[in-house]
């Protein structure tokens, strides 16, 4: 059970990371934003993109929000990995 637990949660960050990683590498081709499948994909990491990018500025022409994204959304899910782990202890 908490096996299952931890494998849901890795496959989620595991989709969430590879989604920013997606949208980073649309930003370098031209493309079509309402297209249905890149809609999606800007859909689901606004949310998570938008406040990084309002704390960090870019640097010249290059947007750093996206690695601290990545960074970030790796340690919540270490953080949440351990906690369930902590809780099995008790």
């Amino acid at each position: 059970m908490i096996g299952l637990l931890i494998q849901i949660i890795n496959i989620a960050f595991s989709v969430l990371i590879w989604l920013v990683i997606i949208r980073c590498l649309l930003s370098f081709i031209p493309h079509n934003p309402y297209q249905p499948l890149i809609r999606f994909v800007y859909d689901v990491t606004e949310p998570i993109m938008a406040p990084f990018r309002r704390l960090i500025p870019p640097i010249g022409m290059i947007d750093i929000s996206p690695i601290v994204v990545v960074f970030a959304l790796e340690l919540v899910r270490r953080v949440m990995i351990e906690l369930i782990w902590m809780l099995l202890r008790f």
